[in-house]
């Protein structure tokens, strides 16, 4: 059995996947943490999320003696923190020796030129960097195995990446273009006034300038044209996407290429039905829904996942699995 240390596990995510990891039969919890000037420290999950009542965990500040605590007791530590926290957490861990599994966006691009634009700082850590490996579970099993340093990707290029990877080459140069909505949990735990009940409204945000851009167009090897927008529900994504195919591809060509996920657990796909939010909401699962029109080149694909769960948590968990082999 594999021992889990989860930090910052007061936020939506950390707590989601602290339930996960609890309730698998393979793993157990080492403990959980949030920063030592946390007002949650010392309070039990359950008070913050009554539905974890069936678990008697409480939020422990993390001390240098708690971190010591972990590198003597955990295999491996998920960071649900902030990019600049889990910058330097995820390298001192994996220094110690520890499997990371980092849900923030600290170790998501290879390149150490692309985090002053899109994260706001320079990366110190260009050594743990060049062995991180994206954690898109689906795709990249084999290298989370070999590595001990694993960046889960974001919940937006989830759902579009696992809708447009198995399409990689049938695509033309023109840019696929992501029009995406999720729910206010995407935006953390954290009071802010846009995200409160009664200001929400669908709307788009991060117009040609969201730091997921650069991450979905990256792990596709093309440019993609993303509009993410935030919607009056609490969680889930749906992103609709639209593609030109090359000239000459049939229906039959893209019923082959989805085919790759045809043996997965996790991935549904159907041909000229589309998924909703709720189809998926609360579950660790992607359902694809594709229409193609020959004459025109086009096709309309449909991703819908959680954002906490196949978005982060769940997908979290897979990579612990596949890494560990639980």
């Amino acid at each position: 059995m594999k021992s889990i240390a989860i930090i910052g596990a007061s936020g939506y995510t950390g707590a989601q996947i602290t339930s996960l990891i609890n309730a698998d039969t393979n793993l157990t919890v080492q403990g959980i943490y949030v920063s030592e000037n946390s007002l949650d420290k010392g309070r039990k999950l359950s008070e913050l999320y009554p539905t974890y009542s069936h678990m008697a965990y409480t939020l422990s500040p993390l001390t240098d003696d708690a971190k010591q605590q972990i590198v003597d007791q955990a295999d491996g530590v998920v960071l649900a923190t902030e990019h600049s926290v889990s910058l330097e957490l995820a390298a001192w861990f994996y220094k110690k020796g520890l499997a990371v599994f980092d849900l923030s966006g600290a170790y998501r691009f290879a390149d150490v030129a692309k985090y002053p634009k899109w994260y706001g700082f320079e990366h110190t850590h260009p050594d743990v960097l060049a062995d991180a490996v994206y954690g898109l579970a689906e795709w990249n099993a084999e290298q989370v195995k070999k590595t001990r340093m694993i960046a889960v990707p974001g919940c937006y290029p989830t759902a579009s990446l696992t809708a447009l990877k198995p399409l990689k080459p049938l695509l033309t140069d023109m840019f696929p273009v992501i029009n995406a909505v999720s729910g206010v949990t995407g935006a953390g735990r954290k009071a802010q006034l846009h995200t409160s009940f009664c200001e929400v409204s669908l709307t788009p945000y991060g117009v040609l300038g969201h730091r997921h851009q650069p991450e979905i167009a990256t792990q596709l090897g093309q440019e993609v044209i993303f509009t993410p927008h935030l919607g009056n529900f609490k969680r889930g994504i749906l992103a609709t996407i639209t593609v030109q195919l090359k000239a000459g591809t049939t229906e039959a060509d893209v019923a082959k290429a989805y085919s790759v996920y045809d043996s997965s657990p996790i991935v549904t796909v159907k041909h000229n039905q589309f998924p909703k939010v709720d189809d998926v909401v609360l579950t660790p699962n992607c359902h694809l829904g594709w229409k193609y029109d020959a004459s025109t080149g086009y096709l309309v694909v449909a991703s819908a996942i959680d954002n906490l769960m196949k978005g982060a948590a769940s997908q979290g968990l897979q990579c612990i699995k596949i890494h560990f082999g639980v």
